[in-house]
């Protein structure tokens, strides 16, 4: 079920009635905040991803070819270039 313009409005006025003008200002401030910190949390890189870039990063240091290959597989050849085991 939509709602459609009447709708829309007569909830804006219940709303604005509860709350008040000022209240009403100060709530759609914070929906603004927290939708804007959404996107902006959604948008960013994940901690995991910045760990495999920085692994990928080292391995490019370190001369090895990083182009095609996966997580795994990087890591097992940092491993065998400074001689530990993983």
């Amino acid at each position: 079920m939509l709602l459609g313009w009447p709708e829309l409005i007569l909830i804006l006025a219940i709303v604005l009635l509860i709350f008040g003008g000022s209240r009403l200002k100060d709530l759609a401030k914070g929906v603004g905040e927290s939708v804007r910190e959404f996107k902006k949390a959604s948008s960013e890189p994940t901690t995991d991803e910045k760990d495999k870039e920085a692994v990928f990063e080292a391995a490019r240091k370190m001369g090895i070819k990083t182009e095609g290959k996966d997580l795994k597989q990087v890591l097992s050849e940092i491993s065998q270039m400074s001689g530990t085991k993983n």
